[in-house]
């Protein structure tokens, strides 16, 4: 998604069963077509090449530039999710039942109301 548009921009494949966020990321496809982009992630999903939010360290409070960094990605962050909420708002995406590939096109379909209910 698009933090200044709010225009969806790419969904991933869903994985079957329960998986880490870091493994999910790998495994959708998305990293390969996230190339070259800033992509924000919450703190499960370090070393995957992606803007995490900075950690306290023990007995150590954040610098103020970790603060301010934090700060704006918690901002930008609050959009996407934003966005995940309102599309959440459909019917096929909130009694979620679909098996093989009709979640990801069910997905990929709201995605893309979504998009044109923006432009709109």
């Amino acid at each position: 998604m698009d933090a200044d548009t709010r225009l969806v921009i790419a969904t991933g494949r869903p994985l079957p069963g329960t998986a880490a966020d870091a493994h999910a990321w790998r495994a959708s496809g998305l990293a390969e077509h996230c190339q070259g982009v800033t992509v924000l992630a919450d703190g499960t999903c370090l070393n995957c090449g992606m803007v995490t939010p900075h950690r306290k360290r023990p007995r150590r409070e954040l610098l103020p530039g970790e603060e301010s960094d934090n700060a704006a990605h918690r901002k930008v962050r609050a959009r996407v999710e934003h966005v995940i909420g309102r599309m959440k708002n459909y019917k096929i995406l909130r009694d979620c039942r679909q098996h093989g590939n009709s979640l990801h096109h069910a997905v990929q379909a709201v995605a893309h109301m979504h998009n044109l209910a923006l432009a709109s």
